[in-house]
């Protein structure tokens, strides 16, 4: 949603907005490393254990990522408890 202090959106409406507003506002820049962003995400969601929210993780690229080994490893080791 562009607030890094509070990162929420609400519900499907709430992704769309954060999508669309992301959408005039970044701008896309190298290095992209990935694996950071995954890793921080995945630690929120970890927090959340009783299933009361869920977590998208929307990520827009160029098509060039720095850390792409890094990138697959974190996605791998992303699961569901």
């Amino acid at each position: 949603n562009g607030d890094a202090a509070n990162p929420a959106c609400s519900g499907i409406e709430g992704v769309l907005e954060a999508y669309h507003h992301s959408l005039r506002r970044v701008q896309l820049y190298g290095p992209t490393n990935f694996a950071p962003i995954i890793n921080h995400v995945a630690r929120s969601a970890a927090e959340v254990l009783d299933g009361s929210q869920y977590f998208v993780l929307l990520i827009i690229t160029d098509g060039v990522i720095s850390d792409m080994a890094q990138t697959k490893e974190a996605i791998v080791n992303v699961r569901p408890l």
